[in-house]
């Protein structure tokens, strides 16, 4: 054989040759599918295997920790006799030293006999706090998973603490398996502790804000009941503010000697500075670049001064439109759910249909009533210079903007269950020879997955109206439109209004939308969704038959980045007489 030969035989054999500790693995078992699934999922020799890992060291202690992890998985599925046994290379798994490692590892064989499976006997936890409720799966005849024992222990021990008993604890237990009966007897004790009041709430860690300022912005807990969605609810204000990192609440070990219990707050500071810039394209509103300055903390009283700046409607014929805006914000001003907010905005807005410079300031106030809902309500000024088919006209008015939301989606940028609903209502009272009036609108969005969330439904409704004053003295810009990436896709933007007697065109007094949407998991970062939208706008306040109607479906794609899907969107003209070819939409976020 000759050298060249020689290498070539060399290199084919390293090309199929497998890795020196590369290995088998596999499940065998009489379980049933779903409970197969979790011991696969569970095991770590398995994973191993998926992972590529060859160290022999790491493969010997992946099985015996498997022995503790399979049989944990069994008896949250109610198993309680099972037989395990993993056999590497013909050998048991917990027989292998660590010490002594076998030079390789090539088949490893876990076999799981889960035996009978078990149900509930006897279930009793005590004592009871008043309106206690434990999970529906601790009852007897109920497969004896060991998951709703814990449940029902922490069921338990929380129904306390919100009854104000802050070191309630499990005080004895006993869980006694009848292997010839096939039950699970079990028994809880609780240990409620003494009943508590808030005592000081104190604060720790790296601050800019005084002690003074964060005890407004948390609230007056001291001598109150001591109950835990208190405690929630202060790291929540403090969280909210922005002003810092992190927030974590303790309790201390022990009671006061007068039956209070001390709270500390441990926050550390955000940067105080923050810059973002961001960039989306879409066929019809073309390019829009966007960026922001923010200022945390910049009184010291956890208040911070955000600008804005947005230049959009980049690569149109119609123009490209500019805005800049101001907000402060200032958190627990007179009471902690309140917020001082004041805004100032200037914006020229060059649309096919008008062209408005416009500027706006108010000062108001926030209302967090929850978690999940929010109250606004302030005064302003608003002035506009607008030129449009009904000519140049100027626009001044005191302006009221009342808005409320409550909002009980588990994401904000990808949701899956949960709804939305945001309502506007801003009078608008004119002087200088402007019409009063008034502008409301109102947003709802509903999400339903299942087939664990692989499959979601969303939709969307909106409708809004122009009340007390007529089409033709409402600025342009509060007037509404449909067709572009907020109301119809697959139309053009704004491309559905109103057609005026003398053939003037301006915005409707009246506005429907519907949106509905089918998300479809691919895979674990990859979505295809379905969509259909449809679009009315009107000349009276009032929606009626008059209406103008056209609608547009499609579909898109949707890349999960971890903060949020990267959309592409891409629609067609479904009915109505203003589509323009297929478009297409690209952004951050769903599109609802």
């Amino acid at each position: 054989m000759t050298l060249h030969t020689t290498l070539i035989a060399a290199a084919l054999c390293a090309t199929v040759s497998t890795p020196v500790f590369a290995f088998n693995a596999r499940l065998e078992s009489d379980a049933s599918d779903a409970v197969k699934e979790r011991l696969s999922s569970a095991s770590a020799i398995l994973a191993a295997q998926r992972d590529g890992i060859t160290a022999t060291s790491d493969i010997i202690a992946a099985v015996q920790s498997d022995y503790r992890t399979l049989l944990g998985t069994l008896y949250r599925s109610g198993y309680y006799a099972p037989v395990i046994r993993i056999s590497v290379d013909g050998r048991e798994g917990s027989t292998l030293s660590l010490i002594t490692l076998p030079k390789s590892v090539e088949d490893v064989v876990i076999s799981v006999d889960t035996g009978a499976k078990f149900t509930f006997g006897a279930t009793k936890v005590a004592p009871l706090a008043p309106q206690t409720e434990l999970p529906e799966g601790f009852s007897t005849g109920l497969t004896a998973k060991s998951g709703n024992i814990s449940l029902a222990k922490n069921s338990a021990v929380d129904a306390w603490r919100a009854a104000s008993y802050p070191k309630a604890a499990l005080s004895s237990q006993s869980i006694v398996a009848d292997h010839n009966a096939k039950t699970l007897d079990v028994a809880l004790g609780i240990a409620p502790g003494p009943e508590a009041v808030f005592g000081q709430l104190s604060f720790a860690g790296t601050k800019r804000v005084s002690q003074e300022r964060l005890t407004e912005i948390t609230g007056g807990i001291e001598g109150k009941a001591f109950n835990p969605e208190t405690l929630e609810t202060a790291a929540a204000r403090l969280r909210k503010t922005g002003a810092f990192r992190s927030v974590a609440i303790s309790e201390a070990d022990t009671l006061n000697a007068d039956g209070s219990l001390d709270i500390t707050a441990t926050v550390t500071d955000a940067a105080p500075r923050r810059v973002g810039f961001g960039a989306e394209i879409d066929s019809v509103e073309g390019g829009t670049l966007s960026a922001y300055f923010m200022h945390r903390n910049i009184s010291g009283n956890a208040d911070r001064l955000r600008f804005d700046a947005e230049v959009s409607g980049l690569g149109l014929d119609s123009g490209v439109d500019y805005t800049l805006s101001t907000t402060y914000r200032r958190p627990a001003t007179t009471r902690p759910v309140l917020a001082l907010v004041a805004e100032a905005e200037i914006a020229r807005t060059d649309e096919s249909s008008y062209l408005s410079n416009s500027a706006t300031f108010s000062v108001g106030a926030e209302v967090t009533l929850s978690d999940t809902t929010y109250f606004t309500s302030g005064i302003g000024y608003r002035y506009s210079d607008d030129s449009d088919d009904l000519g140049d006209r100027t626009f001044s008015h005191f302006i009221v903007p009342i808005t409320g939301a409550r909002d009980s989606r588990n994401n904000t940028l990808n949701p899956t269950t949960g709804t939305y609903f945001e309502a506007e209502i801003m009078p608008f009272i004119g002087f200088s020879g402007s019409t009063t009036g008034g502008r409301l609108f109102a947003d709802t969005r509903a999400y339903k997955g299942f087939a664990d969330d692989r499959f979601v439904f969303a939709g969307r409704f909106m409708i809004g109206s122009i009340v007390g004053s007529d089409v033709s003295d409402t600025p342009p810009d509060l007037l509404f439109y449909s067709g572009g990436g907020g109301t119809v896709r697959g139309q053009p933007y704004q491309s559905l209004y109103v057609d005026l007697d003398d053939d003037t065109t301006t915005g409707g007094a009246s506005f429907i939308g519907l949106s509905t949407e089918l998300r479809a998991g691919i895979t674990d970062k990859v979505s295809l969704v379905g969509f259909a939208d449809v679009g009315g706008i009107g000349e009276n306040a009032t929606p009626d038959d008059t209406m103008n109607w056209h609608a547009g479906a499609g579909l898109g794609l949707r890349y999960d980045t971890g903060f949020g899907p990267v959309r592409l969107d891409i629609a067609a003209p479904v009915s109505g007489d203003t589509g323009d070819g297929v478009q297409f939409y690209v952004g951050i976020g769903q599109a609802f």
